[in-house]
């Protein structure tokens, strides 16, 4: 169970950029706070802003025509939305523990190095028994079933011992979390009710930048608070472990927002509130909501199974920059560069290649290389895709039968490093794999770099590095790289093997 914020003041040594899951969880006891680990990522403490003022509705009708001036700009009128589909947002309290030494102390693992440290020379708190401290927290969800199935995020009721949700009627009921899907902050809960009202759902994929969005949630424990902003941005991917394509707006949201709907203005639920941007745990103008195709997919899985599958290509990628558009001769620096192809995986029995570019997916154009991970989060295991691939100057189409994230993956291949002879324009000296390094590494043809300079090495290339391909198509002698670096103009992009690892460097030429 983690705690993600009592409004309780912090002193801060200094203001660190954090992504933050905007759920309110509060200490039952004193002032005890645990951050939970989507609240406020940070590496040091942070001061808390205080709550920022919500903001009002504006006062005009939403989805209805009006009887403004012609040629005159009007703004959407709420409060429909807020009074009908307000109804089904609830309000989400939840209750556990945490752990921590009967003196006082942080709990810590005996088999923890500094244990035996800490207890010597940081006092006898670290030699009591464990006890549990009570935590509380709370959130905003919605109901999407007349029988009592709710929708929230994951982060809001994880590790909870007790989930009660209050309705807009001040009804309370308890609530059994059916089933939880961290990697995409989704979780579904049921209480036991009939005939509530519903929050009907709508189809994100129709969002557009600068549409007007409401959300309605209990920020800082406030429920049914209502504010209203803009579509930011579609497709966005955040750093972290997950392959949501969030949504991103300007609506005020912050902590207890949490799992509250995002609305658009035939008041239809296009996105469930997930987290925030900020420097200070408070709301700064930038909030991120899960797709409702992608929460929908999720409480699907759940409602029928309990559990959640994911599906899986089996590719690692690289962003498109303008010396891989040039190097692989592409009108513009988009679509998903295929760095890696995992053996056995759903995108080698489907051919892809590394150095392939991917350029649509099911018909739909890939910008950057994130909108292709954002694709398929909303895709099942069994589900074919077709694939349009730049390859050898020109598409071609593959069509991949997706893979379950769960199963185990062949182990990828591993190469070891090798070199060759001196590339006049690269910097490079190469030479080929020996037979050894061939069978030690699996690895049938390539090029070792032992040595790099001038545009190579400020590219990155270092000594070691292992040299498969040079704008795509494999090399195994020198004379294969001159020739193709003789052959472009602009830069080249070479496909490298470090480690494990395979990543593909784009490297000007002169």
């Amino acid at each position: 169970m983690q705690n993600e914020g009592a409004v309780t003041a912090i002193t801060a040594k200094r203001l660190t950029l954090a992504l933050c899951a905007a759920g309110v969880i509060g200490g039952a006891v004193g002032a005890i706070t645990v951050n939970h680990n989507n609240a406020v990522a940070q590496s040091a403490p942070l001061a808390m802003a205080p709550a920022p003022a919500q903001v009002a509705a504006p006062p005009v009708a939403a989805g209805a025509p009006t009887s403004a001036p012609a040629g005159t700009v009007t703004l959407p009128d709420f409060t429909r939305i807020a009074a009908q589909n307000g109804k089904a947002v609830v309000n989400i309290r939840v209750t556990g523990s945490t752990k921590t030494s009967a003196r006082g102390g942080p709990q810590m693992d005996p088999n923890d190095p500094f244990y035996e440290f800490f207890r010597r020379f940081q006092g006898p708190q670290y030699r009591g028994p464990q006890r549990d401290i009570p935590i509380s927290g709370a959130g905003s969800g919605f109901i999407v079933s007349p029988d009592g199935v709710i929708l929230t995020n994951a982060h809001v009721v994880q590790g909870a011992d007790e989930v009660t949700v209050k309705l807009a009627d001040r009804r309370e009921f308890r609530a059994k979390v059916l089933g939880s899907d961290p990697k995409t902050d989704v979780a579904v809960l049921k209480i036991d009710a009939k005939n509530l009202p519903v929050a009907p759902l709508g189809n994100s994929r129709n969002l557009q930048v600068g549409e007007w969005v409401l959300a309605i949630g209990s920020p800082f424990g406030l429920e049914s608070t209502v504010t209203a902003g803009v579509v930011s941005a579609t497709g966005r991917n955040l750093p972290s472990d997950t392959n949501v394509p969030f949504i991103q707006t300007d609506v005020a949201i912050n902590p207890g927002n949490s799992g509250g709907p995002l609305f658009n203005t035939r008041g239809e639920v296009v996105g469930i509130n997930s987290q925030i941007y900020s420097q200070t745990g408070g709301y700064m103008g930038m909030s991120f909501a899960i797709p409702m195709d992608v929460a929908v997919r999720i409480k699907d899985q759940i409602v029928a199974t309990g559990k959640v599958q994911h599906a899986k290509l089996g590719v690692s990628i690289q962003e498109v920059n303008q010396g891989f558009a040039d190097s692989f001769n592409l009108d513009s620096p988009e679509g998903a560069l295929i760095a890696n192809v995992e053996r056995g995986s759903a995108a080698e029995r489907a051919g892809l290649k590394a150095g392939d570019v991917v350029r649509k997916v099911n018909g739909q154009t890939i910008i950057g290389s994130g909108d292709l991970p954002g694709m398929l989060a909303v895709s099942k295991p069994g589900d074919k895709v077709a694939l349009d691939v730049w390859r050898d100057g020109k598409i071609v189409r593959l069509t991949a039968t997706l893979a379950n994230a769960s199963d185990k993956s062949e182990p990828a291949e591993r190469e070891e490093v090798a070199s060759l002879d001196k590339g006049a324009k690269l910097g490079l000296a190469l030479r080929p794999l020996e037979p050894i390094e061939q069978r030690q590494s699996g690895i049938t043809s390539g090029l070792v770099i032992e040595a790099a300079g001038g545009q190579a090495i400020a590219a990155g290339v270092m000594p070691g590095d292992v040299l498969l391909s040079v704008n795509g198509k494999p090399v195994s002698s020198v004379a294969q790289v001159r020739d193709m670096v003789g052959k472009s103009t602009k830069s080249v992009a070479l496909l490298i093997q470090r480690g494990n690892d395979r990543i593909f460097i784009p490297v000007r030429i002169g």
